[in-house]
């Protein structure tokens, strides 16, 4: 695989260091002419990334920043000769692969989770796999940006993300999401993928097992023949394996998990499915009761998910939508950002995902209450992602 340039991607971020940013941002290509080159991008990038911790919402807000900082905080990012104008800042942004920098960014990131303590008897890794229309970055022509993104729910950490093609949609997207996404983590094994109903595709199914990763999709109208198997099992005659009760915000909810192991793997119509799942939401609201039911296959047998475990993890799948999409919606105000020209949209949103995914493995829940005190201290925000020390194993 290789940049639209013809370069060859960086390669991955290794698991042996934490490395600080300047130096994890230096692998990426600069497609400037290397003469009269004045501002290193590994600088830019890395202030870029600061300013979308400390709230920046827009590329001028980035260079706002970097002018606010003292000299001192200026020189330790890399700028010795002055700070580059707002509109140099744009013009590079712009121009850089978005689907390499969204790798190396995200391989940063992992490499500086703390690793998990204590892992529970079933944990394995889950990745959500979403898309996202940028409402704002509408094209020349009216067509508007649609990312595709997967992230890693335990830590939220955005691993991948990719620009779905002009006239196209998100299956053709999922291919380069998963190489993505394996060169961030370095191995598939045992992870599994949950996602909505579009990317319960055969093709899919192949690919994903194919690397020794596992699935958890949901059936609708998109696979009839399936969707009528599912919903044809004698679901009376099993038993509920898993229930839980949620209140709040004046609701009640119930949700119900039955699963039954398939005699034939693969003997429905779909690769792979090794259970067959449903879930039965019942809600109650202001004195109004509404059910809804969802089938799902997974390539886990049984004695690797358990209602329970299937439970977890098909909510799993709604927290890209509500720890990631949400937040740069409101806090970053990304469907109010138009930013259109080049690779704009998708850079400005993999920055927002690097700092979301920032704030997040250091324990913050509140974005907006955690940009805001990177903001105030900033000088400290620099010697924290410019840090460079062994990863503690």
């Amino acid at each position: 695989m290789t940049t639209p340039s013809g370069e060859t991607p960086p390669p991955p971020i290794t698991e042996g260091e934490r490395r600080g940013l300047l130096d994890a941002v230096s692998v990426i290509p600069d497609p400037r002419n290397p003469h009269g080159v004045r501002y290193p991008l590994a600088a830019l990038l890395t202030v870029a990334v600061c300013a979308v911790l400390a709230g920046a919402t827009s590329f001028a807000a980035i260079a706002d920043w970097l002018y606010d900082l003292d000299e001192a905080d200026q020189r330790r990012l890399g700028f010795t000769r002055g700070v580059p104008a707002g509109t140099t800042v744009w013009r590079l942004l712009i121009r850089l692969d978005a689907t390499v920098i969204s790798k190396v960014l995200a391989g940063w990131l992992h490499t500086r989770t703390p690793p998990v303590a204590a892992r529970p008897r079933r944990y394995r890794t889950v990745i959500a796999v979403d898309g996202k229309t940028l409402r704002g970055a509408r094209l020349p022509d009216g067509r508007q940006t649609h990312l595709l993104s997967a992230l890693d729910t335990r830590t939220g950490i955005v691993l991948a993300q990719v620009t779905v093609e002009a006239k196209s949609n998100e299956i053709p997207a999922f291919t380069p999401l998963l190489d993505a996404v394996q060169a961030v983590l370095g191995s598939l094994t045992d992870v599994l993928f949950v996602a909505d109903a579009m990317h319960t595709q055969t093709g899919h199914a192949e690919q994903i097992t194919g690397r020794g990763a596992h699935l958890l999709l949901q059936a609708k109208g998109n696979q009839p023949t399936l969707f009528a198997q599912l919903k044809a099992v004698p679901w009376a005659q099993i038993p509920v394996g898993d229930r839980t009760r949620d209140r709040g915000h004046g609701r009640k909810e119930t949700r119900t998990v039955k699963a039954v192991t398939l005699h034939t793997p693969g003997g429905i119509a779909f690769s792979h499915a090794q259970q067959a799942v449903r879930i039965t939401r019942t809600r109650t609201s202001g004195g109004k009761t509404s059910r809804e039911t969802a089938y799902l296959v997974t390539s886990l047998p049984a004695a690797d998910a358990q209602p329970a475990d299937l439970q977890k993890w098909a909510r799993a799948e709604w927290l890209i939508e509500n720890q990631i999409h949400h937040v740069r919606d409101v806090t970053f105000r990304e469907d109010l950002h138009q930013a259109r020209t080049g690779t704009g949209p998708a850079i400005m949103a993999t920055l927002r995902n690097t700092a979301i995914g920032w704030h997040r493995i250091h324990g913050e829940a509140n974005i907006a209450r955690a940009n805001r005190r990177a903001d105030r201290r900033s000088h400290d925000l620099i010697t924290a992602v410019t840090s460079s020390y062994p990863r503690t194993q």
